[in-house]
């Protein structure tokens, strides 16, 4: 989504220069970026609290806001800095004003209304913040709208005593409104509120094209930048990150970049939004952690949005970290900036308050990789350098290089200073196990491997020394599951010198009972440092192993498949996305086949024992029921990373029939792209396929 200008950007006074991203324009040329002259600087680190909106959907009632305030304090999430509770939308009345012209919370969810629930979240040692729209009421489109009564709902959030203020934009779009002018009339009714109470305002406009149409520069989110920094204390810089109850990493990726279109436009006060966290709303812990990376890095504001009462411990410990949190908060307000080039792997660099670097090496691949950047490239200069990973934190000292084993979808978060005094521990990275070869066939790059039973593979683990000093005779140890066997294949060195590298492999024979889905593959990495004894570094990745091929005359539909991905909720099995209808193009009903919105990748085991398959191609008849914007999407039949099957761009008018040899193919991709417009409307239909096997 990114690319970069070759131009430096000064983020701020007396940082370094690092490469912008493409979407930055150089500062002699940005619209001017003002502070809220005069007025007290409301969030000079960015706020942190959890929404109602992803995790409760709408109807949000004073029960459940008053559980989750008593487990904000009650699992410690308070005291690690997330103090608001903000109370998203439908929380009106049916009849969102009374004849007067105030607003009037629901009675069913807020019997006793909004005032004592607000005094509750206040005496837990929270704050408490609401929802509105900045347009005006139009049934049908937002379930409130201030426009007309800004100074009003000004005066009345602020007579609750709401310590904070977001205003969405769906009925600012239905009207037709310029967000800069009604946002900007809007903030100046906040600030002048009767009661006179500071309130953070939080500009929430998701329009965005082509996800939502097409709409005109400055009514999108991407246009908030040039001028919400005056107005407000965060903006929202893209569409939402997800639907109610789903988040997914693809989109976190998405919102992200573009949220780094105008790092410039951050500091303290004011700070691009890229939305809510997401944590077991369809990640896994890791790829959640990389959304707790990526949004730490970005001086984004820090809201929860899931239901946290029911969090694992894993996340909450995630959310909690003090060493990330430390570098979201720090003062400078800095948001990180990529370094080089973009791509699956990516460095992105944040210059904090005390001349330290918060380094992310981000992994947006399928495979685990072993990432590296300079101390000179982040804006360093010398020959010895502190560092410290924030999750894990281990501290080592680096002669100049700065790198992580990174997973899968993964991110490294290191703060990276000057060394001084006594050599530390020298940085060595172990590898994550890495699975280079099934059988006689090297694994493709940036592919997932995978196995089935009764296979033999080769696995790597790269050990490099990026130190001050060498290290003796590093080892590794594989475990494997029960009933696998791991053979070393070679021998370790004796020496690691600086700067060099070592790959140590195994041979892996799994047995032919092996149990389909993920095993764990764990490295035991160990080395001599002199005068600091023997250390080690534990390591693992998973590997997948297939289910049983298919057999006979089948509906892949009703076959397991490896793994399936789609833009918007899951691919649903013989209905179209979504699961409310059948499978139907051009008016013909298909009783089997899957569902997917673009962009879907869905994956299965044939092991060389199919031959044929035949399928339809398009989209689903559901999209004639909407606009007309979206609905192409192109289709892909891939075999072992060859393209068996291309339809080229399909709209709702068109189908494509393949009938694609699979003889000889072990690992079969469906793939659905976005035709290059998104996935608006883009409900997308592979009907039949029926495998002979």
């Amino acid at each position: 989504m990114k690319r970069h200008l070759t131009a430096v950007l000064a983020l701020v006074t007396g940082m370094l220069a690092v490469s912008a991203p493409a979407h930055a324009t150089p500062a002699a040329a940005t619209p001017a970026v003002t502070t809220q002259a005069n007025q007290q600087v409301l969030s000079p680190t960015p706020y942190m609290g959890w929404n109602t909106y992803y995790a409760l959907g709408g109807d949000p009632t004073d029960a459940e806001i008053r559980s989750t305030a008593d487990f904000l304090v009650s699992s410690g999430l308070r005291d690690a800095g997330y103090k608001y509770v903000w109370i998203d939308g439908n929380w009106a009345a049916p009849t969102p004003r009374s004849e007067a012209g105030d607003l009037v919370p629901n009675p069913d969810q807020f019997p006793d209304g909004l005032k004592p629930v607000v005094d509750y979240i206040h005496s837990k040692g929270l704050k408490a913040g609401i929802y509105t729209d900045a347009g005006p009421y139009i049934p049908g489109k937002c379930g409130l709208g201030s426009n007309g009564y800004y100074q009003r709902d000004a005066d009345q959030f602020a007579a609750w005593e709401f310590d904070a203020v977001k205003a969405d934009y769906l009925c600012g779009i239905a009207a037709n409104l310029d967000p800069k002018t009604v946002y900007t009339q809007f903030a100046q009714a906040l600030r002048n509120n009767a009661s006179k109470r500071p309130m953070i305002f939080n500009l929430c406009n998701p329009v965005t094209s082509p996800d939502w149409g097409n709409y005109p520069e400055e009514q999108q989110s991407t246009y908030s930048w040039s001028y919400a920094p005056a107005i407000a204390q965060s903006w929202r810089t893209y569409t939402d990150v997800g639907f109610v109850g789903e988040i997914k990493y693809k989109d976190v990726l998405r919102n992200y970049d573009a949220n780094a279109r105008h790092p410039e436009a951050a500091g303290p006060g004011h700070f691009n939004d890229p939305d809510y966290l997401g944590p077991e709303l369809g990640m896994t812990d890791e790829e959640f952690r990389t959304q707790m990376t990526l949004w730490s890095a970005a001086a984004a504001p820090l809201m929860i949005g899931s239901d946290i009462r029911k969090l694992s411990k894993t996340s909450l410990a995630t959310l909690s970290d003090p060493d990330v949190i430390a570098i979201n908060q720090d003062p400078a307000g800095v948001q990180a900036v990529r370094v080089g080039p973009a791509g699956t792997t990516e460095t992105w660099v944040k210059r904090l308050a005390n001349g330290d670097r918060a380094v992310v090496l981000l992994n947006r691949g399928d495979i685990p990789a072993t990432l590296t950047t300079k101390a000179s490239s982040v804006g360093l200069s010398g020959n010895r350098f502190t560092l410290k990973n924030a999750w894990t934190n281990q501290v080592t000292e680096s002669a100049g290089t700065i790198s992580a084993a990174v997973p899968a979808h993964g991110a490294a978060l290191i703060r990276v200073g000057r060394a001084t005094g006594k050599l530390g521990l020298p940085h060595v990275v172990a590898g994550l196990p890495q699975v280079t070869q099934v059988g006689s066939d090297a694994v493709p790059a940036g592919s997932a491997p995978l196995a089935a039973g009764g296979d033999q593979v080769r696995v790597e683990v790269n050990v490099r020394n990026d130190g001050t000093q060498p290290v003796l005779t590093p080892r590794v140890e594989l475990t494997v599951p029960a009933g696998w066997t791991a053979r070393p294949v070679g021998k370790a060195p004796l020496l690691l010198t600086t700067n060099h590298s070592a790959t140590l492999a195994f041979t892996v024979t799994l047995p032919g009972t092996a149990a389909p889905g993920s095993a764990t593959l764990t490295a035991a990495t160990s080395y001599e440092v002199i005068g600091k004894g023997r250390q080690r570094q534990d390591t693992s990745t998973g590997l997948v192993v297939a289910p049983a091929a298919p057999h006979g005359d089948v509906a892949l539909s009703h076959h397991q498949w490896i793994s399936a991905t789609s833009g918007w909720m899951s691919p649903t099995v013989d209905l179209s996305v979504g699961g409310w209808s059948p499978i139907s193009m051009l008016g013909q009903v298909y009783p089997t086949g899957i569902g997917v919105a673009s962009p879907s990748t869905i994956r299965y085991y044939l092991g060389d024992q199919c031959s044929r398959l035949t399928a339809t191609a398009g989209i689903d008849d559901a999209v004639r029921n909407v606009g007309p914007e979206g609905g192409t999407s192109t289709f892909q039949i891939i075999g072992d990373g060859k393209v068996l099957f291309d339809s080229g761009v399909l709209s709702r008018d068109d189908v494509r029939q393949a009938d694609v040899d699979l003889t000889g193919v072990r690992v079969l991709d469906l793939v659905v792209g976005d035709a290059g417009d998104g996935g608006y409307n883009d409900r997308a239909n592979w009907a039949g396929l029926n495998a002979t096997c």
